[in-house]
């Protein structure tokens, strides 16, 4: 469907390739190159009342998790503003 094959997902920033299920599903079940299965699945974010400011801490928070420095994972969440989802 979409032409363009983008290397994170535009809603979470995660890097496409670490997406286990490679990217979101749209309605007829084929893959959206656009959003990671964990942000959007049959055509539809999974959390569609989620706030930037709340994906922001939600991805500073599971990078932290992944043991990334405190200050690497808040300079990524803080490229979630410039993802397509949020513009």
């Amino acid at each position: 469907m979409n032409e363009v094959k983008y290397k994170n997902c535009q809603s979470c920033g995660m890097p496409m390739k670490q997406d286990p299920k490679g990217g979101g599903t749209e309605p007829d079940g084929s893959l959206n190159n656009k959003y990671c299965s964990y942000c959007y699945e049959n055509g539809a974010f999974v959390q569609p009342e989620m706030t930037m400011a709340e994906m922001k801490s939600l991805v500073r928070e599971q990078l932290k998790k992944m043991k990334m420095p405190g200050f690497i994972a808040s300079f990524f969440a803080a490229g979630i503003p410039k993802l397509e989802r949020w513009q």
